[in-house]
């Protein structure tokens, strides 16, 4: 299964891309960040070095995929969602913009 994650410098992003990356049946091929867009992902979370050579890209270069994670600030994945859905099949935003 194709990965990407959008808001891979956080927390929240950090810690699904750690468990991911593990994922025997995942591939993760792009994480995003806007602030360190091209920087590798280990710089903000080096307990990945060794597991990935990814790096940040922005979300506008955003690449269609099986399933996609939103790691984003309260209130940014709603701006975002239609764009969103033009590159995955399922969207699982990990924020508070679409809990009922």
């Amino acid at each position: 299964m194709k990965v990407n994650i959008v808001g891979g410098s956080g927390y929240s992003g950090g810690e699904l891309l750690r468990i991911l990356l593990r994922h025997p049946h995942v591939t993760v091929n792009q994480v995003t960040s806007h602030r360190y867009t091209g920087m590798p992902v280990t710089l903000l979370h080096p307990n990945l070095r060794g597991l990935t050579r990814l790096t940040f890209s922005n979300i506008s270069d955003l690449k269609p995929c099986d399933v996609l994670f939103i790691a984003l600030p309260n209130g940014e994945s709603m701006r975002h969602m239609p764009a969103f859905i033009q590159k995955a099949g399922k969207i699982i935003d990990m924020g508070a913009d679409f809990r009922l």
